[in-house]
């Protein structure tokens, strides 16, 4: 029996929220709607009122995100808004923030370049050491596990406890896992973001992002961040994420289960030096993985011999996508070095897509076989 923090959202209801709520001769798919002002005689009371404030297009999303979460959820052009969102909403001059050193690398250049510049202390931590010196003093700490490249992992009940006692807040990043894969909100943390951008919409074709929370202060304080600041999502884009999570059930599952057969062989292949994959069980962060987490995901890293032959594996493939980001339907991969993050020139993150697993191994083992 799943406990209580590893049970998937019921996704088959919702697909069906809209449809139970439709009147006769309503369409069934999302309508789109492209206006930035609508019909207001007299007083505004509870109807849409202007375009930077609400449209009918994302407030339907954030009703199916809202399920997915189990919390309040507002939807953000990019994954970098949201998280923008949640940092100004939740951080003042003079308070102090605690990021994680080997994370997304644009979280740490918002912290540097912009929170601190505004007052805002910013100090960091490698993943795997994360909860050494404790929480005392900070004001929000935030989280991001598996750490992106790198995929190691925090015990997100022990972190957000620990904070929680401490007076500060906790903000997560689960971009990596979707709340299909790991549930933050259920395991204590404060707030989740999210890059919709991946999995979520996982098409390539939208950026988007989500703030979700069951703190209703902070949720209005990220409301009105987003409606003063303009960061708002545009409605095509709502629309296309929409249509994105009507799939992503069936999608994340396929992805999920093929990225844990080609783990098992690549750790095999002679060509890769060094594999990371939570699903493995001899890696590092494979036992919180298997407490913590629902599933263990699309992405895994491997390590080959030198850059040269990691660049020839990568544009050899024919059935992998050269090209940054990830969470797509099209499996993809990239040297993470060329981003700066602290990692070897051979480092490669793997996304996994949708392509018949047997299929995209074949291509996988030639392209290794020939480098």
């Amino acid at each position: 029996m799943s406990t209580p923090h590893k049970t998937p959202p019921r996704t088959g209801a919702m697909l069906h929220l809209r449809g139970n709520a439709l009147d006769k001769g309503d369409a069934v798919a999302l309508p789109l709607t492209q206006s930035s002002m609508f019909h207001l005689p007299g007083q505004p009371e509870d109807f849409a009122t202007y375009g930077r404030v609400d449209n009918p297009t994302w407030q339907h999303l954030e009703y199916l995100l809202s399920h997915l979460e189990d919390a309040p959820c507002l939807a953000f052009p990019s994954g970098m808004g949201a998280i923008s969102a949640a940092l100004f909403a939740t951080l003042k001059a003079g308070n102090r923030v605690l990021i994680p050193s080997d994370g997304y690398y644009v979280t740490r250049l918002l912290a540097e370049r912009f929170l601190f510049n505004l007052g805002v202390t910013v100090e960091q931590r490698p993943t795997t050491a994360f909860s050494e010196g404790g929480f005392d003093g900070f004001d929000v700490v935030f989280l991001e596990t598996p750490s992106n490249p790198g995929l190691d992992m925090i015990d997100l009940s022990a972190v957000a406890q620990a904070v929680r006692a401490a007076g500060g807040i906790t903000i997560a990043d689960n971009t990596t896992l979707t709340p299909l894969g790991q549930r933050p909100l259920d395991l204590g943390v404060d707030v989740v973001v999210a890059s919709d951008t991946k999995a979520m919409g996982g098409h390539s074709d939208l950026l988007m992002g989500h703030v979700a929370s069951r703190n209703a202060e902070i949720m209005q304080a990220v409301e009105d961040w987003r409606r003063i600041s303009g960061c708002i999502p545009g409605p095509h884009e709502a629309w296309l994420l929409h249509r994105g999570l009507e799939t992503l059930d069936v999608r994340f599952d396929r992805m999920c289960s093929s990225a844990q057969v080609l783990a098992k062989r690549l750790a095999a292949h002679p060509a890769v030096k060094q594999i990371r994959y939570p699903g493995l069980e001899t890696d590092p962060s494979h036992t919180l993985a298997k407490a913590q987490c629902i599933r263990f995901g699309f992405l895994l890293s491997i390590t080959l011999e030198s850059e040269d032959k990691a660049e020839a594996f990568i544009n050899a493939c024919p059935l992998i996508r050269p090209a940054t980001s990830f969470g797509g339907v099209h499996t993809s991969a990239e040297r993470r070095l060329r981003w700066g993050d602290a990692v070897d020139p051979a480092f490669i993150r793997l996304s996994v897509g949708c392509e018949p697993v047997e299929e995209l191994w074949q291509a996988i083992k030639h392209a290794l076989d020939t480098i």
